[in-house]
């Protein structure tokens, strides 16, 4: 049975047979739901600070 994997940037599940997965030179491994997140994540651009994933702070902490 194949797995679902959860995206590493945005926190979305990543069916199989879609994303892309990156594997750096030291073996660990690095899964994308989409492109959107690839290229965030090669920007350097925090998952915390964008509404759209999951990694965003509650409201109740970005109002104080």
């Amino acid at each position: 049975m194949p797995q679902t994997r959860e995206c590493d940037y945005c926190g979305e599940d990543v069916e199989p047979g879609t994303g892309t997965m990156f594997v750096r030179t030291d073996g660990t491994t690095i899964h994308y739901c989409s492109s959107k997140c690839e290229k965030n994540a090669d920007l350097g651009r925090e998952p915390r600070d964008l509404e759209w994933t999951e990694e965003e702070p509650p409201e109740e902490a970005t109002q104080e």
